[in-house]
């Protein structure tokens, strides 16, 4: 895993800037966790088979949705995910 995307997991974890995440580097980190993404409109749907939550990320402005990354934080934290990274 690259500097960049354990950056971004920290400051995921972090949690001090939830508004500030790029739509793009949160879609290509959890592409690089191992999820699946189907796209339907403005909806980027994300699973993993060992995973029971669902992951829907939508852009604002070319960044992610700050609720939406507060619910890719507790998936990473429930599943202790991206120590592998």
């Amino acid at each position: 895993m690259t500097v960049k995307y354990k950056k971004l997991l920290f400051q995921i974890l972090r949690g001090a800037s939830d508004a500030n995440i790029l739509f793009s580097d949160m879609r290509n980190l959890l592409l690089r966790l191992g999820f699946q993404e189907r796209i339907r409109g403005s909806h980027h749907n994300f699973r993993r088979e060992d995973i029971e939550e669902k992951i829907n990320l939508q852009r604002d402005n070319g960044k992610a949705k700050p609720y939406q990354v507060r619910q890719v934080r507790t998936v990473i934290l429930k599943y202790k995910i991206g120590g592998d990274i």
